[in-house]
């Protein structure tokens, strides 16, 4: 019996792989064929996931964290002249700082760094993964940068998104997650409101514009950037299908599950495309808003460290070998 693990990174604590491996080694001890792929949604990890399947190769750049210190920073590449930048990497929730983490002041302007020296290297297309932002200023600090080193010049723009909201909701939807008091959210609200009347195009209610505080929806304004669901394009990348195809169960997971895990996320892309198998998840916790999206597994477990990834592999593995579970 086949089963796949494809969990995303808990957030903080374990990477895609570490998740993946510990459920497959409970897997394992249950006498079940575990098929490791870690997965992530065009947040944190996503260049991870990617590395080996893509055959990127890193390329060192200077950059600067939310709140200007500088910082070391990197983007991939590809073969075939496709630059790989992932934002949380430099301007991610869990950046390193050594003062206050305003989450007014935050800005995407050393994602715009790596987005320059991913031009100057000779990139043909940048495709850049925005899940996991400490910011919500509206993408500008990004287009600062890009503007004083030159802008695009040409680069065609993919932004992976890993939510729908639009553009002005970012603060109400993700501000608070970021740090920011109900002052401070509208504060930032009104900010993109009247940042959204300055760019080229309104990226106002664009659905997924409000990735990444609104970073989305700049590069959508003003370079024209392609929207792509990053749940989508990283299973794409693995060539998820396949693996789809030959599992009789699969296993989700990352590190906390509720209402927005069905909303662009890559738990919501995973049971889109595995509606004939059964479907378990290992989270670290469960929102109490988590509602029908319940219904879509037969079992939920959590799990915060890697003995206890382990004995959920196995507990999965004794249902489906107990209940005689063949392929769909």
């Amino acid at each position: 019996m086949k089963v796949l693990i494809a969990p995303d990174s808990f957030k903080g604590t374990y990477t895609a792989r570490q998740v993946a491996e510990a459920v497959g080694r409970g897997l394992a001890d249950s006498g079940t064929d575990p098929v490791l792929m870690p997965v992530a949604d065009g947040g944190e990890g996503t260049l991870d996931v990617l590395a080996e399947p893509l055959g990127l190769r890193f390329v060192p750049a200077t950059a600067r964290n939310p709140w200007g210190a500088a910082c070391e920073g990197a983007f991939a590449v590809t073969a075939s002249g496709t630059a790989f930048v992932e934002l949380a990497s430099v301007c991610g929730i869990d950046a390193p700082h050594d003062g206050f983490r305003d989450p007014i002041a935050a800005d995407t302007y050393g994602v715009g760094m790596l987005m320059s020296a991913a031009v100057r290297h000779g990139a043909e297309r940048i495709v850049v993964a925005t899940g996991g932002s400490a910011t919500t200023d509206g993408g500008v600090g990004a287009l600062r940068a890009l503007e004083e080193r030159g802008g695009l010049g040409g680069t065609s723009l993919t932004i992976l998104t890993d939510v729908t909201t639009s553009y002005t909701d970012a603060a109400r939807v993700f501000g608070p997650q970021k740090g920011a008091s109900p002052a401070q959210v509208a504060v930032l609200e009104q900010r993109l409101r009247e940042t959204a009347t300055l760019l080229r195009r309104d990226p106002s209610h664009v659905p997924a514009t409000g990735a990444a505080g609104g970073f989305a929806g700049a590069m959508w304004a003003e370079h024209d950037a392609e929207l792509v669901s990053g749940a989508d394009f990283v299973l794409d990348a693995l060539t998820a299908h396949e693996h789809l195809a030959q599992a009789d169960a699969v296993v989700l997971g990352e590190g906390r599950i509720d209402s927005q895990s069905g909303q662009g996320k890559i738990v919501s892309a995973l049971l889109a495309r595995s509606r004939s198998v059964p479907r378990f998840a290992v989270v670290g916790s469960v929102g109490a808003d988590l509602g029908g999206l319940h219904e879509e597994f037969r079992q939920i477990l959590i799990a915060g460290d890697e003995p206890a990834m382990r004995a959920a592999g196995r507990t999965i593995g004794r249902e489906l070998v107990g209940s005689g579970d063949e392929p769909g």
